[in-house]
């Protein structure tokens, strides 16, 4: 399943982004997973949910994007921008009928971003640690000075991370970018279903984002869960039969509204 992906040709510019995808049974849903920075479709959570909607007849579409995984580019010329239109443009061409997306901390900040720009197909939307301006707030805003300075002489600079201690490049064109899509600061006209999960222990991504989310968004069935021993990838077991059980809720309650 993981090992053989197939490929769409996404234009303007032209890549060649890898992707699975499982077609629903009847009247079910697609679940798109957009995955978080630097992540790519082979991660726990995605093999977990892609199999148990599988199991279901859900239909199910992940992919990599730009500069990440099996497909085309090089992640440091990615953007926000470059992202968001990979999620369109797949979403667009390779799927029918209702969506819900599960966003994974940069992914749901682009779950947002998505429906904002294509309501009439996502249905509800599942955010895993999201991470809504992660490149202003998490990046930028937390800089040194001379990290600062850096990355606008030089156009990037090096954050070490607990996953690389060598560090991965952050450039100036992704931190600019980003400040084209920031959400937090206005209300944010998404009125779907919203489901968020965080962990308590993320060292990545505060619980304060996923808070400042459901204030923020103007959706009236929005509800927030807090793992207390979660951590920012949640992918425990008992993490993802809550992430599971859900989704299933999502999956549920769109199904009541299209027989009502």
């Amino acid at each position: 399943m993981a090992d053989s992906p197939a490929y769409f040709e996404a234009t303007h510019p032209y890549r060649r982004l890898a992707y699975r995808y499982t077609p629903p049974l009847q009247d079910f849903p697609t679940v798109v997973y957009l995955s978080g920075f630097r992540a790519d479709m082979r991660g726990e959570k995605v093999l977990f949910l892609e199999s148990l909607c599988q199991e279901k007849g859900i239909g199910f579409l992940v992919f990599d994007y730009f500069g990440h995984g099996q497909s085309s580019g090089q992640f440091e010329e990615g953007t926000i921008s470059q992202w968001l239109d990979d999620s369109l443009q797949i979403i667009d061409r390779i799927t029918q009928g209702a969506v819900i997306l599960v966003g994974s901390s940069m992914g749901g900040w682009l779950a947002h971003l998505v429906t904002l720009r294509r309501p009439s197909r996502i249905v509800s939307l599942l955010g895993i640690a999201p991470a809504p301006d992660f490149t202003e707030d998490l990046l930028w805003q937390k800089f040194t000075q001379s990290q600062q300075d850096e990355l606008m002489n030089q156009g990037w600079t090096l954050v070490p991370t607990e996953h690389n201690p060598n560090g991965w490049t952050i450039t100036k064109k992704l931190i600019e970018d980003g400040r084209k899509h920031l959400l937090l600061g206005n209300p944010i006209a998404v009125t779907i279903p919203i489901r968020l999960i965080h962990g308590l222990k993320d060292m990545t991504v505060p619980a304060s984002s996923s808070h400042q989310l459901a204030a923020l968004v103007t959706s009236q069935d929005v509800t927030l869960t807090l793992v207390k021993s979660g951590e920012h990838r949640l992918s425990q077991e008992e993490d993802k039969r809550v992430l599971w059980g859900l989704l299933q809720e999502l999956v549920a309650s769109y199904l009541l509204t299209k027989e009502g």
